[in-house]
């Protein structure tokens, strides 16, 4: 389970369904929103259209980012108003004008973006934003405490044999890379422009790492089956199989390392053709899914963390702890995913180590 795992993909593409209350009149202006499946949920909505009766909102559900860019490349953006891109995917959306600047005199809740969020180069161009960092979260190392002998960092996957056999990583290429790099201490910001030598020690690290391994990891499913077995005791994870297994009653354990830790960040942006009416009331349910009440319910319902601090006084410390957010600090260590200038080589190298 995951923030895109927990998602019902069988729904991408679907037909645009409705979910305003039952028997409401048929709303003067209704937002067309794609966006994953878990943001969605009609309890976090139903504050905004019970304050808003003149608005309603459609929904599809997107099964990758991928799929929403060529969507909206093909010509859907003529029939959506608001969509959630990658913080690290804008970029493409904005070079194919398909965004317009977010406009934060009408999305006062921009004005409480924590700091990091503040001044990201990302999603934003000329000075303009167009992707506004709507929610986050990390990528952490997941193990089973029960079964190691120490908390683990990066050099788990490259060093040593005790734990060979045990180990997973996830099936991709541009976090695979990243962690080589984050291991061999490449500075974050050569990280995404490695020249061919810093690629050739990528490649020889991950060489290594590969006949350490138990498996690459595709479904996170499966990879939550695989701690339950025992079969893999760590593992480059997405948080939930921490949580899912604790739950269970194994002592898991959650490593954050020091060398750096993946972060990611979806966002929230407006296609170009959305104008007058329409714009002013996706503005306005913007500006509430960076407030308060949908907040709260996200970090219980999620469980995940705004982009804003606007309700992060009405969560429980316990609670801000498990979305990251009791000691803000952690996004000192972040890495932000971006778009490598030679992305092809860095996925030839990958598919030469998975061969090797």
């Amino acid at each position: 389970m995951n923030r895109r795992g927990l998602l019902k993909t069988a729904a991408a593409g679907a037909a645009l369904s409705a979910f305003s209350p039952l028997g409401r009149a048929f709303a003067a202006t209704d937002i067309a929103w794609m966006t994953w499946e878990n943001l969605a949920k009609p309890d976090y909505l139903a504050a905004f259209l019970n304050e808003n009766p003149g608005i309603d909102i459609t929904k599809t559900f997107i099964g990758t980012d991928d799929e929403q860019f060529a969507k909206l490349r093909a010509g859907g953006a003529s029939s959506v108003d608001l969509i959630t891109p990658g913080l690290d995917k804008v970029e493409y959306y904005v070079a194919s004008d398909l965004l317009q600047p977010i406009d934060f005199s009408k999305v006062t809740n921009g004005d409480l973006l924590y700091d990091t969020f503040k001044n990201t180069h990302l999603g934003k161009k000329d000075g303009k934003t167009y992707g506004i960092p709507f929610y986050w979260g990390i990528n952490p190392i997941v193990y089973r405490a029960d079964l190691m002998d120490a908390e683990p960092d990066w050099s788990v996957f490259f060093e040593g044999d005790k734990y060979a056999g045990k180990l997973a990583m996830r099936d991709y290429a541009l976090e695979g890379i990243m962690i080589a790099a984050m291991y061999l201490g490449i500075p974050r910001d050569e990280m995404f422009v490695m020249d061919d030598k810093q690629l050739a020690e990528v490649k020889k690290a991950l060489m290594a790492q590969k006949k350490l391994l138990r498996t690459y990891w595709n479904s996170i499913g499966d990879l939550t089956n695989l701690f339950a077995s025992g079969e893999v005791v760590c593992a480059f994870s997405w948080v939930p199989p921490y949580y899912d297994l604790k739950e269970r009653g194994l002592d898991m354990g959650m490593a954050k390392p020091k060398q750096g830790v993946i972060g990611w960040c979806d966002t929230l942006a407006v296609p170009a053709g959305v104008e007058g009416e329409k714009l002013d009331a996706v503005f306005n349910l913007v500006n509430y899914l960076l407030g308060p009440q949908y907040g709260e319910k996200l970090a219980f319902g999620g469980p995940y963390a705004q982009s804003t601090s606007a309700a992060r006084d009405l969560i429980p410390d316990d609670q801000k702890e498990k979305i990251f957010i009791s000691d803000l600090s952690v996004m000192d260590s972040f890495v932000w995913k971006q778009n490598p200038p030679r992305y092809n080589d860095w996925v030839a190298i990958w598919n030469e180590v998975k061969a090797s």
